[in-house]
C-alpha cells in the first residue's frame, strides 16, 4: 500500500505526514481529540477527496477514535497492529509487547542507514526511549524512563509542597534552564531537563559501549521535546521530527 497520509497517534499529540515520492514531505502536530483541526488539515492538504492512509499508534482510544472518523469520509485506511509483520527483525524477550513507535523508528533508521553499524533511536517523548538497532538491522531492544513533562506532574503529585511545572511553558522561553536556580519553579524545570538531557547521554554511552559502537555508530533524535533538547546533546544526535511518520509510510509500503 502507498498511502498519500501517514499517522502517528501518540500520548501527548497526533502527528499527521503528506506523503510524496515515496517520502514524508510535509508534518503537522494536532490536538488528540479536535476533529475540525482534523477536517482542516485535510482542507489544507486538498485530501478531501478519498485517499489512502496508514495510522500507526500507542494510544488505542485516540487511535479508535481517528480511525472511526477516517472511515466515516470514507478514504482508504491501513491500520499498523500486527508487529510481526514489520520489516524488521526483532531481538528481545517479549517483541510483541514492544511499543509500535519503537519498531517504527527502527524501521526508518535501518532503511535510512544502509551500512552495517550500531544505531541508536532517542525517541522523547511523553515518555523517553533510547533504543539500539545493531549493525545486522536488528531491533535489540533499550531503555525507557519518565520524559520532562511526565517527571514534572511526579514531582508535584508524590509531594506535598511542590507546584506543577509546565515544562513546555518554561522551555518555550528559554531551553537550557539557568543553574543554579533562584526560585523553586526554575530549579525544578533545570533538574528535570538535566535529568533528561543526562539520562539520554548515558544510556546511549552505556548501550554503544555495550555493542562495541563507542566511535562508528549513528544517533537520531525525534519526539516532541525533540528540539529542545538538541542543543545540549552531542554533535552526532541527528534531529529527526518525521522518523515515526517516515517508518509507517515504509511499513505500509512493505505491504501488499
Amino acid at each position: 500500500m502507498k498511502p498519500n497520509i501517514v499517522v502517528d497517534v501518540g500520548n501527548t499529540r497526533i502527528k499527521w505526514g503528506r506523503c510524496a515520492n515515496g517520502r514524508v514531505v510535509e508534518m503537522v502536530s494536532l490536538a488528540p481529540d479536535q476533529p475540525l483541526s482534523w477536517e482542516e488539515q485535510v482542507k489544507v492538504w486538498n485530501s478531501a477527496s478519498t485517499v489512502p492512509w496508514a495510522i500507526a499508534g500507542v494510544h488505542p482510544e485516540r487511535e479508535h477514535q481517528l480511525v472511526a472518523w477516517i472511515q466515516q469520509r470514507g478514504h482508504k485506511l491501513l491500520v499498523l497492529q500486527d508487529k510481526t509483520k514489520l520489516p524488521i527483525k526483532v531481538d528481545v524477550a517479549n517483541p510483541t509487547q514492544v511499543g509500535m513507535d519503537r519498531l517504527l523508528n527502527a524501521v526508518a533508521a535501518k532503511n535510512r542507514v544502509r551500512r552495517e553499524i550500531s544505531i541508536f533511536i532517542v525517541d522523547a517523548g511523553s515518555a523517553v526511549t533510547v533504543d539500539w538497532v545493531d549493525e545486522k538491522g536488528t531491533f535489540r531492544g533499550g531503555a525507557i524512563f519518565p520524559g520532562i513533562q511526565m517527571m514534572a506532574r511526579a514531582l508535584h503529585e508524590q509531594t506535598a509542597a511542590l507546584p506543577l511545572v509546565s515544562m513546555f511553558n518554561v522551555l518555550s522561553h528559554d531551553w537550557n534552564p539557568p543553574l543554579p536556580a533562584t526560585s523553586t519553579t526554575m530549579a525544578i524545570a533545570g533538574g528535570v531537563y538535566w535529568a533528561v538531557a543526562g539520562g539520554i547521554k548515558a544510556l546511549v554511552r552505556q548501550m554503544a559501549e555495550k555493542a562495541g559502537a563507542s566511535r562508528h555508530r549513528e544517533v537520531f533524535l525525534t519526539g516532541g521535546d525533540a528540539l529542545c533538547l538538541k542543543p545540549v546533546l552531542d554533535s552526532e544526535y541527528g534531529l529527526w521530527p518525521s522518523m515515526t511518520l517516515e517508518g509507517i509510510l515504509l511499513a505500509a509500503e512493505a505491504l501488499p
